[in-house]
């Protein structure tokens, strides 16, 4: 069972989520007070948070960035179908997946379950080391002599994609159809977005020129005896 964590404004949508969630004994919380979103969540310390992007204080994407400095709670944004340049936002903002308004159940539940799985990591190898690094695939921490430092659910699982394919480039488009489903409603700017995050978050522990562009193709990670 998992504690998830709906900012959303529509009861109608919150009754039908709330409902879905609760045939797989996972406990749901709402919002009490708009002006503290990010306060409530810290509290409730949710395993996951489901965002719409239009609420009644601020939007979405503040939220979603407002958490991402306190929290690593994997996050799943719902948007109007007829904005798609929300879903890239919000994913660039922090969020790890999304879906398209009006959505079916199912594919929430579905969404919820492999992003649940994903962050927990079960039964998979919970360390993967390369040079004199480790990372957790579990926790989505990596450490050397330098350091530790804390990633986000979709910055671990990027991470974790180049890991293993070390040393070989790996196409945009592979990327975004192993992270987000092919991307239909992304652009490789997002992608981009994402990198530029990783590389920002491995710096302290010198492991940010360890990425490299391959331009036009991909990006590949090195290792120190290349």
């Amino acid at each position: 069972m998992a504690k998830i964590f709906i900012v959303e404004d529509n009861q109608q949508i919150i009754r039908n989520v709330t409902d879905e969630l609760s045939k797989w004994q996972h406990s749901v919380a709402t919002v009490d007070d708009w002006q503290d979103v990010t306060g409530e969540i810290m509290a409730t310390q949710p395993d996951l948070v489901i965002f719409d992007i239009t609420l009644p204080s601020f939007d979405g994407f503040y939220w979603i960035q407002d958490l991402r400095k306190h929290s690593q709670v994997p996050i799943i944004v719902i948007s109007a179908a007829d904005i798609d340049s929300n879903v890239m936002h919000a994913v660039a903002a922090g969020a790890d997946d999304y879906l398209m308004k009006p959505f079916s159940m199912t594919v929430l539940l579905a969404k919820v379950q492999a992003l649940l799985r994903r962050n927990r990591q079960e039964g998979n190898a919970t360390q993967v080391d390369w040079d004199n690094n480790y990372f957790n695939t579990l926790t989505n921490e990596v450490q050397n002599e330098r350091g530790q430092i804390q990633l986000t659910p979709t910055e671990g699982a990027l991470l974790q994609v180049l890991l293993s394919h070390r040393n070989q480039t790996v196409s945009k488009a592979t990327l975004l159809e192993w992270l987000w489903q092919g991307g239909k409603y992304l652009n490789e700017n997002t992608l981009n977005v994402n990198i530029s995050r990783l590389r920002a978050k491995l710096a302290p522990l010198q492991l940010d020129r360890a990425i490299r562009t391959e331009r036009g193709v991909g990006y590949r990670l090195v290792t120190t005896d290349e």
